[in-house]
């Protein structure tokens, strides 16, 4: 039998097969009829709803770009915008081998439920791709882009010149109108960290000195070391978007460019912040937090009296006083806190 007399023998579409058990009567077909093009139009409206699970006005880009393009061109501006809830963005950057860190402190973020705050700032196009592809959105390339192709060790001008970035990042996005928190993600947060930001401080910070201070220590800048300057991390601040907080990140730029690397003088981007808070002081509103909530890892991993008498008050454990990526995830790892292994389906990324 010819192709062209199959088709002719072939039921139509208003004529079901009478021999089929499962055909309708013509009665019933007749009176289905008027509702069918009403129900197929409303079924291809909530799967079209669905696919597009974000209205034109709030999706970070326009549906006639590429889909390298249109983050290429994704501005820090329309990233920022696009994750601020409550006025907040939450700022971490990366470079691609940090990317199981990332996902790792992203796993407890999301666990206080403060993930959708979350901005990543690609150091690299590997990872600008790799985040947005997974989760549209969340990741924005601020040029020019660093050579961190390589996980740069503490101490190298790799290093410096990618933690040297940070305070401009931070200045954009108050310049904006945002509260901005930034973490390191070698980083895991146990607790919410946002009812300790008490006040309407322009900066508040933690201190990285691992000696033990009093419970109900001083809230204001520690008095300087024997450097001259305190010992304050600069990878974990919140910042209101008021004249202060200016004034101090453009300090942290200047003294950025006063005291660059060199082989002699191996910086990062930390001695700089804690002059810049030295030398504003006067100017600027500041918050030092709870050690007993913020440990620095000098003190989390290496005093188990502390740990032990501090328990339950824990909010962000910082995995520092320790280098190599190698080193970090085995201690995550022997602590507990290597959360990617086991549950990396929380993430926004899912399993890396």
């Amino acid at each position: 039998m010819s192709l062209h007399q199959r088709q002719q023998q072939k039921p139509q579409a208003g004529d079901p097969d009478p021999s089929s058990p499962r055909s309708p009567s013509p009665l019933l077909a007749h009176q289905l009829s008027p509702y069918i093009k009403p129900l197929l139009l409303l079924l291809s409206f909530l799967l079209l709803s669905l696919f597009f699970f974000k209205s034109p006005s709030h999706y970070p880009f326009s549906s006639d770009q590429s889909p390298l393009s249109r983050w290429r061109d994704y501005t820090l501006s329309e990233a920022a915008n696009f994750v601020a809830k409550n006025g907040t963005v939450i700022l971490c950057a990366v470079s691609y081998p940090y990317m199981p860190f990332l996902n790792n402190w992203l796993i407890s973020v999301t666990r206080q439920r403060h993930h959708e705050h979350v901005l990543v700032v690609a150091e690299d196009y590997a990872t600008l791709y790799a985040v947005n592809d997974r989760w549209p959105g969340h990741a924005v390339l601020v040029p020019p882009v660093p050579d961190t192709q390589t996980a740069h060790k503490f101490g190298t001008q790799g290093f410096f010149n990618f933690t040297s970035r940070r305070p401009r990042h931070l200045l954009q996005i108050l310049e904006l109108g945002y509260n901005v928190m930034y973490n390191d993600v070698d980083m895991v947060w146990l607790a919410d960290p946002f009812p300790y930001l008490e006040g309407t401080h322009d900066v508040y910070f933690t201190d990285d000195m691992a000696a033990v201070k009093p419970l109900n220590h001083s809230h204001g800048l520690p008095p300087p070391g024997k450097k001259g300057r305190p010992y304050i991390c600069s990878c974990m601040i919140y910042l209101r978007p008021t004249s202060g907080a200016k004034v101090l990140l453009k300090k942290w730029i200047n003294e950025l460019q006063e005291q660059p690397w060199s082989k002699t003088q191996k910086s990062n981007d930390q001695p700089a912040f804690n002059w810049a808070l030295n030398k504003t002081v006067s100017q600027v509103d500041m918050y030092l937090l709870p050690q007993a909530a913020f440990p620095t890892g000098g003190l989390y991993f290496k005093n188990k009296t502390w740990v032990r008498e501090t328990k339950g008050m824990h909010v962000i454990i910082h995995n520092n006083y320790i280098i190599g990526f190698e080193k970090k995830t085995k201690r995550f790892r022997e602590y507990g806190f290597w959360l990617v292994d086991d549950y990396s389906h929380e993430s926004p990324l899912g399993k890396i």
